[in-house]
Formats: C-alpha cells, sequence, structure tokens
C-alpha cells in the first residue's frame, strides 16, 4: 500500500513538472521567435535579407502554385520543397506570406483546361510536358511548374523549374530547389519596392533599336524605369540613373560622351557593357556567302583599358555551338533545310559559380571576341562567361563564309580553350581623363570632376547580339530574348541579363544567395534492381523483429522489478 502512494505521489509530480515545463516553453517562444535546422547544409535556414525582407511585409502575398497532381518522385520533391521554402518565409512574416497548391488540369472538361492553360501561359508561366508510364504503354501530361504572386494591386510570375542545356533531369531538379529560396525573396522584393531604379539604353552611337531590345526592355520595366538616352555632350544627361546599358554600339563615341559616361562611373552610376569586339553580320553574310569581319572602332578601348579590361580584335570559334538553317537542295530544286552547328554561334553553358550564372541554361552568342584584364590598382576581376575546351581565336581581319559550315571541323584547330567572354569588376575605378584635362577644369567646382570612383561595379561583354532579340521581319514582332526562331530552343540570355542588372542594382546583397549549394543525394539505381528483394526483406522484417526484442526485453525488466 505505502509502495502504491509513493509511485502516486511520483507519477502526479512527473505530470505537474511536465506541465509547468511546456507552459514555460510556450510563454518563451511566445516572446522569443527560434527555428532549429538540423540539416548539414542549413537548408531550411533563410538568409539574412531573406529574413529581413520577410519581416519587412506589411501586407499579404498571395501565391498560388500550379503544381499539384500525380508527378513523377522528382517533381514531387520539386513540390515538397517549394511548400516547404514558403512555409519558412511565412514563419518570419508574421503569416503574411498565403499559398495554395493548384491542379491547372485537374477539369476534365477539355476546354476550361485548354483556357486556364492560355491564360497561364499569358501571365508568363511556360508549361513542361511529361512522358509518364502507364499500364499498357506511355501518356504525355502537360504540367505548369510556376507559380503567381499578388501583392496589393501587382502580381509577378515565377518559373520553379529551371532548365538547363546538356543537365541530367535530376540535376536540373535540385538546381531548381537550390535557386528556391533566392527565387522567391527576389519576386517579394520587386513585388513590394515602391521606388523603382532609373535605367538609361545609351543611344546615339549606332546602338540597338528600341525593337531590337524590346523584350528586355518590357521585362526589366517590371522592376525599374526604363529609358532610352542620348547623351548628346550634355553633362547632366545620366543625372539620378542607377545604371547604363551600353548594347552594341557602331559608331564612334566623342571625348565628352566618353567624359560624362566617365563620371557617371566615378559618381557610383552601374554599367553593363555589351561592345561587339569585331564588325560582322549574317544580313550581309546571308546575301553574299562571304564577308570580312573588322574591328569595331567606337572609340572606348582607352577607357576600358583604364578600367582594368580589353576587348580583343579577333573572334571565337566554338565546336559547342547553335545551329543555323542551311538550304542544301541543289540548284533549281525546292529548297530543303538542313541545320548545322555554326561555330561563329557559340553556346556558353556557364561553368562559373557566381551567383549571376550560378544553374543558368546556356547562352547564345554570335561572332564573340575574346577578352583579356590588364592591371589596374584597386578593382577585383571575375569571368563571369568562357568558351568551351573546344574553342579557337581567329584575328582580324577575320573572313567568313557559309561554304564551310557543311565541312567536318578539325577539332585539332580548337586549340585555345576557355576563352573568356564576359567579366564583372569590383572596386574603385580610375577616370581614364585623370591628369589629362587641363587643370584649371580638373579643379574646377562647377564641373565636379572626379578622378577615384566610389566602391563600384560593372560588367563587360564582349558580344552586343547577348541582349538583342530576334524580331520578326513580316509583322516586326519582337520574339522573346533567348528563343531561336529556326530550332524553337530558348536559350539562357534573358536571365544572364535580368542577373547581371539585378547583381549591378540590388544593394540588399540578395543575389548572393543563389551561391547555396545542396547536395545531390541520389539512389544507385543499378544497385536498387539488383538487391530489392534483400533491401524489402530488411525493410519489413527488421522494424518488427526490433519491436519483438523491445518488448521481451521491457518485459523481463518489469519482471525483476516487481517480482
Amino acid at each position: 500500500m505505502v509502495m502504491k502512494h509513493k509511485l502516486f505521489r511520483k507519477s502526479v509530480f512527473s505530470l505537474l513538472a511536465g506541465s509547468i515545463f511546456i507552459v514555460l516553453i510556450n510563454i518563451i517562444g511566445h516572446y522569443k521567435f527560434e527555428r532549429f535546422d538540423l540539416t548539414s547544409e542549413k537548408r531550411y535556414t533563410l538568409s539574412d535579407a531573406s529574413m529581413k525582407l520577410a519581416r519587412n511585409l506589411d501586407d499579404v502575398v498571395y501565391v498560388r502554385v500550379y503544381l499539384e497532381g500525380e508527378f513523377p518522385a522528382g517533381f514531387q520533391r520539386l513540390r515538397n520543397s517549394t511548400k516547404e521554402m514558403l512555409d519558412e518565409f511565412r514563419a518570419y512574416s508574421d503569416n503574411n506570406i498565403e499559398y495554395e497548391f493548384i491542379n491547372p488540369s485537374e477539369s476534365s472538361d477539355d476546354k476550361i483546361r485548354n483556357q486556364l492553360y492560355k491564360e497561364l501561359i499569358k501571365q508568363g508561366l511556360q508549361p513542361t510536358s511529361l512522358q509518364l508510364k502507364e499500364q499498357g504503354g506511355s501518356a504525355q501530361k502537360i504540367i505548369f511548374p510556376g507559380a503567381i504572386f499578388s501583392y496589393k494591386e501587382r502580381q509577378l510570375p515565377l518559373q520553379l523549374l529551371k532548365n538547363r542545356m546538356g543537365a541530367h533531369p535530376e540535376e536540373m531538379l535540385n538546381n531548381s530547389v537550390e535557386g528556391l529560396e533566392y527565387e522567391i525573396a527576389n519576386v517579394i522584393r520587386k513585388l513590394k519596392t515602391d521606388f523603382q531604379p532609373k535605367l538609361a539604353f545609351i543611344e546615339g552611337h549606332g546602338e540597338l533599336t528600341p525593337i531590337e531590345v524590346q523584350d528586355i526592355s518590357q521585362t526589366l520595366s517590371q522592376y525599374y524605369r526604363v529609358e532610352r538616352i542620348t547623351i548628346n555632350e550634355k553633362l547632366n544627361a545620366l543625372d539620378g540613373f542607377k545604371a547604363a546599358i551600353v548594347a552594341k554600339p557602331t559608331s564612334r563615341f566623342s571625348e565628352k560622351d566618353k567624359f560624362i559616361l566617365d563620371q557617371f562611373i566615378m559618381s557610383g552610376g552601374k554599367t553593363l557593357w555589351l561592345l561587339d569586339g569585331m564588325t560582322a553580320s549574317m544580313d550581309s553574310l546571308i546575301k553574299t556567302s562571304v564577308a570580312m569581319a573588322i574591328p569595331n572602332e567606337i572609340n572606348l578601348g582607352d577607357q576600358l583599358f583604364r578600367y582594368g579590361v580589353r576587348i580583343n580584335m579577333n573572334l571565337v570559334q566554338d565546336l559547342q555551338a547553335a545551329a543555323i538553317p542551311i538550304n542544301t537542295a541543289v540548284l533549281g530544286a525546292p529548297p530543303k533545310w538542313d541545320y548545322f552547328p555554326w561555330a561563329f554561334f557559340p553556346l556558353i553553358i556557364p561553368q562559373e559559380n557566381h551567383p549571376i550564372v550560378k544553374n543558368l541554361n546556356a547562352i547564345k552568342f554570335k561572332f564573340v571576341s575574346s577578352i583579356d584584364t590588364v592591371s589596374a590598382a584597386g578593382i577585383k576581376k571575375t569571368v563571369l562567361l568562357r568558351s568551351s575546351e573546344y574553342s579557337r581565336v581567329l584575328s582580324s581581319p577575320v573572313k567568313i563564309t557559309l561554304a564551310t559550315i557543311t565541312q567536318r571541323p578539325d577539332e585539332k584547330q580548337f586549340n585555345r580553350p576557355y576563352q573568356a567572354v564576359a567579366y564583372l569588376m569590383e572596386g574603385t575605378f580610375t577616370s581614364v581623363f585623370k591628369n589629362r584635362l587641363p587643370k584649371n577644369l580638373a579643379e574646377s567646382g562647377d564641373l565636379g570632376f572626379l578622378e577615384i570612383s566610389k566602391p563600384n561595379s560593372m560588367i563587360i561583354i564582349s558580344d552586343g547580339d547577348v541582349i538583342r532579340n530576334e524580331v520578326q521581319q513580316s509583322s516586326g514582332q519582337a520574339y522573346p530574348l533567348g528563343f531561336d526562331r529556326f530550332t524553337g530552343q530558348e536559350f539562357g540570355n534573358k536571365d544572364f541579363i535580368l542577373n547581371c542588372i539585378d547583381f549591378l542594382c540590388d544593394d540588399s546583397d540578395l543575389i548572393k544567395v543563389r551561391s547555396r549549394e545542396l547536395k545531390l543525394r541520389l539512389l544507385d539505381k543499378t544497385k536498387i534492381e539488383k538487391d530489392r528483394l534483400s533491401w524489402q526483406l530488411a525493410n519489413t522484417s527488421i522494424p518488427i523483429i526490433i519491436v519483438l526484442i523491445f518488448g521481451l526485453v521491457m518485459s523481463f525488466i518489469r519482471k525483476r522489478r516487481y517480482k
């Protein structure tokens, strides 16, 4: 009797102590928020920039995710990872993130389903076709691996699946999961930003026309105020602009225009240079079958040299190249179009781990030159893009002929691998006009001449066509940037340019989140098939044996205790 009374008091004490502990934990949790991430890569821990962004939301961000339904395991993982990441953002946003998962193929009515598909495409989501195995064969299924974010009166699309040419499907899905935090945070940042920085497309020196940059201009207009500016030697032409884009100029810059650009950079203005080292055109080549590529003299060489970089007067050829159509029919017969890789159109697959280019699809270049760096104090130089290991360099002048495209190239000649074609420059730049201005002008307070820049950054790309969209000649309509109208492929040009501008203009360090890596832990499919029966037996029998052993041990202990 005494023993039972002691056991009763002990049980009551344990219950009260446990209840008090739980209440205390809840009180502490109410006043102090903390989350614990036990994964090795800290995959469920948001960056400081993302947490700050979530905490500063003053209204609800509503997310419609179109990843619901029956999917293969990889897409199910992307769906679950998206939900988990949204939950992380919601935890730090005081529940200002709400979401729902929608199956766009749920309706059995073809008309309703197709109408929804058209609406999603119109809103900016791209469909993906899946090949699903079924009993008696296989079937095609259309899915929309993306989401629509809404905040107040604005909404933006987010493509969750990031395609990358040549990547294994599992790798593409893993890359998509890796980028979820940045992609979600970036969309939220753009939705809630009231003040839009101003971007200037420089014109007046034969740069790309508005229709030739229409697609990227429209896309940038969702996040920035995009204007076309003719400097025309006006000292205040770039006042108030965050960044300037110099896209494929073909005529010389005057010294005064160079000075205005230089002082814009010295004052902290960002610059995206897209400059051709050589002048070459497919239009003239198609008409004559033979063309000469000559140096593109635009009077910017000394300025870039002072900043620490030089665009060479050459052309890079690469066996990893985009295809163009060639009429292979005999003379007098109906046209027969075949596609051949054109070594002057390299496809650059990003290999660097920098946030600007990480996990991007292949980027299409046309008549690109190599870039060298030169000594410049205080400047950090980072290669963003390189040609493949099967590339070579042709020095100026270069004879270009279509007759060679159907011939098998000699791989031994492609012995100049990994030519740099895009650089990020960061640091304090020295003015190209240092020690060049008359003393009275240099010291004039009205002119405000700066010899050394504030800490700044710029990006140099040795091909102006990277930012150029194709234009349909018959209708004058612009194709999406990076879309190949001959093959139907979509390259990563638009994402690359957007990342460049975001890196230059975003002061929140959010783009650094793209450097995060998640380890891809894939099962060995060969071993699974070989040892399937062994693993099935182990997974079904071992838990039962463990439970039986545990029960016998506990029974033995109880008998000894109460004997």
